[in-house]
């Protein structure tokens, strides 16, 4: 199962860079949440326990929290307008871009899913305050009253761009969060899930 959610993950990234190469602010978004809110988990959870985990390989380093605030910051940066516009004028910045949120998507995804019992309620957190910041971003994206990338296919792109962040970015964490929820819920004290 493990080796299969990888190659789906692998699979899935193509598909998502094309899409952001298409430009436009909605074919970037979709790329940026295959990227980060389904390939990603995938990426993740099928490299979990082994060499390749980081959360396994650097414990102290790829926590829950710490992951968080490594997507944020790497979400937000590269939708400031200087950098979306950087990203969409060349091709090394947009490589660069998506290799960010992969990268942050997958060290998040490593520490959420590799949280021990001690660690567990901190990665549902870690996956509900991203959920949270991705919402805020599609919104303030998708709800602002004039185009913030004038580079981009006018408002409208804009706007759909922003709803597509709701739905999938926000929704993937989300539903993460409240399945970790569930299942520390169901777990027996001192007994591992």
């Amino acid at each position: 199962m493990r080796r299969a959610a990888l190659i789906a993950g692998a699979a899935l990234l193509p598909a998502g860079w094309a899409a952001a190469a298409a430009g436009g602010m909605t074919g970037h978004m979709a790329g940026h949440m295959i990227a980060v809110a389904v390939a990603a988990p995938l990426i993740a959870w099928g490299i979990g326990g082994t060499a390749a985990d980081p959360a396994r390989r650097w414990p102290r380093l790829v926590t829950p929290m710490a992951m968080m605030l490594v997507e944020l910051v790497t979400v937000w940066s590269w939708h400031l307008p200087a950098l979306r516009a950087l990203a969409d004028g060349g091709w090394p910045w947009l490589v660069a871009e998506q290799a960010c949120f992969v990268a942050a998507g997958v060290l998040l995804w490593a520490a959420v899913l590799g949280a021990g019992p001690d660690r567990r309620a901190a990665g549902i957190g870690a996956l509900l305050l991203t959920s949270m910041h991705m919402t805020l971003l599609g919104a303030l994206i998708g709800l602002a009253p004039r185009p913030l990338y004038a580079h981009h296919h006018g408002l409208q792109d804009q706007q759909i761009g922003g709803v597509v962040m709701l739905m999938v970015g926000a929704a993937s964490y989300f539903v993460g969060g409240l399945a970790m929820l569930a299942d520390l819920l169901r777990t027996k004290p001192g007994v591992r899930a």
